[in-house]
């Protein structure tokens, strides 16, 4: 949709958005496809035998990474391009953005490789129809060397990106206004043809929306991971005794996490106006959708459609005089 249709939005958000739902996708697919569903349906799933088990934790973390930092480069980006006119033409252009996506997702890769060993393959018996059985399991090494990488991992993919997020969020809102108050009241009617004030609110609910979401939906996992892997980090620790609190509550965040996957490149997509629009003409197999009357009403959500204006013609031009500049360094 938001490679082929017109949906207001610059060449490097549908770039950034596009391999965020693709690393998502593949985290849906090493997390729920392969390891959750096979849990269920065989009794002894391939990814519990060597090297089976360390490759598939190396590609969990890795996508896992991937995805937040991309949120997080995504964020960041935003907030220079707004910021610098410098940066915005440096960083609008596609190449570089293509470049940044590749090298975010061979980094987190690269540094989730220690995370193969974090899993040791060893036999357990079981009784499967009145009958006793050995079959190997993966499960966590019970040494300090995991106990170091789960915080070390924790933080990568939890803590600092959330961190991060929040703080350049902020940011984006308090420039955005800033630069509201650049001109008179009358003057932001004839420039966007209504409420500028209504604007940057709405815009700032979005962004507030975009960081809340993403912190409610990673930070239990965060917690409770963290939890596990320190204090009922032992061999005797049964994960499965639903019986305890910690399993259910870890269970419950881990479903958290998986929804942040699900759902991440759908909030920042079903924030623009034009996207939803797009949606519904072609649910409903409708044609083209309808321009509307000015480039800046496109889309909602103009931090993260951001489009190029120089190839934009206004059908009413206007002249406007400055009144209220500021010399800025």
């Amino acid at each position: 949709m938001i490679c082929f249709r017109k949906c207001g939005m610059s060449d490097t958000a549908v770039i950034y958005l596009s391999c965020l739902a693709i690393v998502d996708t593949f985290y849906l697919v090493w997390v729920i496809l392969l390891d959750l569903t096979l849990t269920f349906w065989q009794l002894q799933p391939f990814w519990h035998s060597f090297p089976a088990c360390g490759i598939m934790a190396f590609l969990q973390y890795g996508s896992l990474y991937s995805s937040s930092w991309i949120v997080v480069v995504f964020t960041i980006e935003r907030y220079l391009v707004l910021s610098s006119t410098s940066a915005k033409q440096h960083f609008s252009r596609a190449k570089v953005t293509r470049l940044t996506c590749v090298t975010v997702v061979l980094v987190s890769h690269l540094v989730s490789v220690p995370m193969g060993w974090i899993n040791v393959v060893t036999p357990k018996n079981f009784t499967v129809e009145g009958q006793n059985v050995t079959l190997t399991r993966c499960h966590y090494r019970d040494h300090a060397y995991s106990t170091v990488l789960v915080w070390v991992t924790t933080f990568l993919s939890g803590g600092i990106p959330i961190v991060l997020v929040i703080i350049f969020n902020s940011l984006i809102a308090h420039s955005l206004t800033r630069a509201s108050q650049l001109f008179t009241k009358e003057e932001r009617r004839v420039i966007r043809g209504g409420s500028t004030k209504s604007l940057v609110r709405r815009t700032i609910f979005l962004l507030g929306t975009v960081s809340v979401t993403f912190v409610v939906l990673s930070i239990p996992r965060f917690v409770t991971y963290c939890i596990l892997r320190t204090k009922y980090n032992r061999e005797r620790f049964d994960r499965n005794d639903y019986r305890l609190a910690i399993n259910v509550i870890s269970d419950l965040a881990n479903m958290l996490q998986n929804l942040n996957s699900t759902t991440n490149f759908l909030l920042y997509c079903m924030v623009s106006r034009r996207f939803r629009q797009e949606v519904l003409h072609t649910l409903t197999c409708k044609t083209k959708i309808r321009e509307l009357g000015s480039v800046l009403t496109q889309t909602t959500m103009k931090v993260f459609s951001v489009v190029d204006h120089e190839t934009l013609r206004s059908r009413d031009p206007v002249s406007v005089v400055l009144t209220k500049l500021k010399e800025t360094q």
